[in-house]
């Protein structure tokens, strides 16, 4: 189906493919994206509580881990896609993720089992990054194969807004089953849910994707007898091509990466970490910004079918390395309370006592602060028998025009995001011949995005963390510089070496 003009037969088959793979793929990124909206509180379940800085570091650790591991199901999965077929691969790759996560809501906390548990929850994250490697080439190549030449960006976009749609559907779900079971028992056991969700999910998707039909590019040349024997030899050790891997890493793949996970999760993070703000209004405000962001996926993707593919990617690369640092002090301006006028009078304070035995009395003090622009502080400390006082948390509650002004900034990176995601899958495609592209597209999107991308929540967080010293906040904004440096180095590799021009002629 390369041609540009396809019949209304075609074309609904097209679309059949389309749902079939954005469907299952949306499900793969919700069952990895919602260790990732839960790290919080994963990390007062699966770690020790001795220093929850720590514990909360290595709860980024274990869900970047799931994203070291995802090149090597791209070399694993995609070997399998290149020589058996895209439809059977990916198929296995959803029962292997969703099998994962649906063992995460079932492993005993820190507090049962010890050390075992975070060991249970990594080995299921490597499993899950395992098959998430061999899930995006199958379906970006699945989809891209039964697209006509000249719209090929434009089809291939759908399956890209799927990794957004999994973190929105996520937050979706966590939200609801945090209401209806309520923010004490979520935290407890409630959180589980989401994870065991996954069961049904899966299922769902395995009898939509049983029914799909193999790529017509595969069929074609499996008849012809040109299947690669080593696809993985064919893709990287070929001179020629290995080169076109390394300029897709590191020309589009890596900055790409970077740009997605800082725009979306690590916005996340630091609204909640650094910022402060509300649990339920964090993942708000997120969810809401995705939901006005994710059509120009579409729109973007369509735009690279006329003007091509690398000019749009650039551009969202370079105005994330201008535009990160002012973004993120305008976040840190609308919650920093020190610059703000407080309304005295409005000023609330609740004072609880809990009497464990005799002589041992815990007071537990929460102060509600209201200033002047409707921005509500909460800050709850506990006394101790001995006398002394600790903090047990901050909050930050948004009103009126700071809400808004909140979700604005939110949806320009996620603007960015789309920019730099929306073509790239056709821009992958269309670089690698039929009978390795499974292989070689595979490897420098799961060490572009999963590596240099998934590593951005715990290196920018580590980052922040380590300019701490005593007597000093640090720095809430030197995070920033590790997405900003891989951001700026791409854009310079990608603008000296990619060409604009699409590669129709590997499409055969």
């Amino acid at each position: 189906m390369s041609h540009t003009v396809i019949t209304k037969e075609e074309k609904s088959t097209l679309w059949s493919v389309i749902l079939a793979s954005s469907v299952g793929t949306l499900i793969e990124w919700y069952d990895f994206y919602i260790f990732g909206s839960l790290a919080t509180i994963l990390s007062q379940q699966f770690f020790p509580q001795t220093n929850p800085t720590a514990a909360f570091l290595s709860t980024l650790a274990t869900f970047a881990a799931g994203f070291i591991v995802r090149p090597f199901g791209a070399i694993v999965f995609g070997r399998l896609g290149d020589l058996v077929g895209r439809k059977y691969t990916f198929l296995v790759t959803l029962i292997l993720m969703g099998g994962s996560t649906f063992a995460i809501g079932l492993v005993p906390g820190y507090q049962v089992i010890g050390i075992a548990a975070p060991i249970l929850v990594l080995i299921l994250r490597l499993l899950q990054g395992l098959a998430l490697g061999g899930e995006y080439g199958g379906a970006a190549t699945y989809v891209a194969e039964h697209a006509p030449a000249a719209r090929r960006g434009y089809y291939t976009s759908f399956i890209q807004t799927t990794a957004t749609l999994g973190l929105f559907v996520s937050i979706g779900v966590i939200l609801a089953v945090r209401y209806w079971v309520g923010v004490d028992q979520f935290s407890i056991w409630g959180w589980r849910i989401p994870f065991l969700l996954s069961a049904l999910l899966v299922g769902i998707s395995i009898y939509i994707r049983l029914r799909m039909q193999e790529s017509p590019m595969f069929k074609k040349i499996k008849s012809e007898g040109k299947i690669s024997k080593n696809p993985i030899k064919e893709s990287f050790g070929k001179k020629e091509n290995l080169v076109l891997v390394l300029l897709a890493l590191f020309g589009a793949t890596a900055g790409q990466g970077v740009v997605w996970y800082t725009g979306q999760f690590y916005a996340m993070t630091f609204l909640e970490k650094t910022c402060q703000v509300e649990f339920v209004q964090t993942r708000d405000i997120i969810a809401i910004a995705l939901l006005i962001g994710t059509p120009f996926f579409i729109v973007f993707g369509a735009w690279s079918d006329r003007i091509g593919r690398k000019y749009i990617m650039m551009t969202g690369m370079l105005l994330a390395v201008l535009l990160y640092q002012p973004i993120y002090k305008g976040m840190y301006h609308l919650t920093d309370v020190r610059h703000k006028q407080e309304v005295e009078s409005a000023k609330k304070l609740t004072r609880t006592r809990t009497i464990h035995a005799p002589g041992d009395t815990i007071t537990l003090v929460k102060v509600e602060r209201v200033y002047s622009d409707k921005t509500i502080q909460t800050e709850s400390r506990m006394t101790l028998v001995t006398g002394e006082s600790k903090s047990i948390s901050t909050e930050i509650f948004l009103s009126g025009i700071n809400y808004w002004l909140m979700i604005g900034l939110i949806v320009v990176q996620v603007l960015l995001v789309t920019m730099v995601y929306g073509p790239i899958a056709a821009f992958l495609v269309e670089l690698f011949p039929t009978r390795i592209r499974y292989t070689s597209m595979s490897l420098p999107y799961h060490i572009g995005n999963g590596i240099f991308g998934g590593m951005t929540p715990f290196i920018a967080t580590y980052l922040y963390e380590a300019s701490k010293s005593e007597g000093s906040a640090g720095d809430p904004f030197a995070g920033l510089w590790y997405p900003i440096l891989v951001a700026a180095f791409s854009f310079i590799i990608g603008m000296i070496f990619l060409s604009n021009k699409k590669r129709g002629d590997v499409m055969d």
